[in-house]
């Protein structure tokens, strides 16, 4: 039987020597949302997605993706996009496309040559000849080619310029299935809040709110961003 919640973070703290990262984080995420994990930098917005990623482990509390823990089972259905360039520069758009192809059982290789043919990125081009927003067009095209159950989006349209922002999140929502969610890592909420279905306020380490996003037009009478600011006073 399929687990409702695709994550759940149970009493989920991270600390670096006197610095706390992460704070006693209870939450669960249902499968088919899309979310907005907003908050300041240095809020801990990596740190969480990290963590859910298994690249770094919790100090205290537990994290679970699927009822697993981050680890070998989750990495077969979670798609993660870091907010930094990975891939090695020297290999071809289409040597990454085979190369995820061969790494991931889920990724779909027609679909990630779609969505490059559609963004004009020349398949044979050296990752190493590419401006900055065009990696990070072709790191979130392998990312959103995978079936995954979960998508975790450091930053995706950081670096990406504001033309492109638009076809970069109608892909992100037309690119995965109903029972998977994604979870998309943020600062630049005016440009994101269209596309979400929840959001999930952090600062210094602590949740401050989860709200679906038609809750806080309702209720508060205006847009998220908008609220955002008077939330954290900025």
């Amino acid at each position: 039987m399929m687990n409702e919640n695709i994550l759940t973070c149970r009493n989920l703290s991270k600390n670096y020597a006197h610095l706390s990262a992460l704070s006693g984080i209870n939450m669960n995420i249902p499968r088919g949302r899309i979310i907005g994990l907003l908050g300041p930098n240095g809020s801990g917005k990596t740190t969480f997605m990290k963590i859910a990623n298994g690249l770094i482990v919790p100090s205290e509390g537990e994290l679970l993706i699927g009822g697993h823990r981050p680890g070998p089972e989750t990495k077969k259905i979670v798609s993660f996009l870091p907010a930094t360039e990975y891939l090695p520069s020297w290999m071809s758009v289409e040597n990454l496309v085979r190369f995820f192809s061969d790494f991931f059982t889920d990724f779909n290789s027609e679909k990630a040559k779609g969505m490059l043919k559609r963004l004009d990125i020349d398949p044979k081009a050296r990752l190493k000849t590419l401006s900055k927003g065009t990696k990070e067009k072709v790191q979130l095209i392998l990312a959103m080619s995978r079936e995954a159950e979960l998508y975790l989006l450091d930053e995706p349209i950081g670096g990406v310029d504001p033309a492109a922002r638009d076809y970069i999140l109608n892909t992100i929502i037309t690119n995965y299935n109903e029972s998977a969610s994604v979870i998309i890592s943020t600062h630049l909420i005016a440009d994101v809040e269209k596309v979400l279905d929840d959001v999930i306020f952090i600062q210094n380490g602590q949740i401050q709110l989860c709200r679906p996003v038609d809750e806080i037009r309702e209720q508060e009478g205006k847009s998220v961003d908008a609220y955002f600011r008077e939330v954290f006073r900025c």
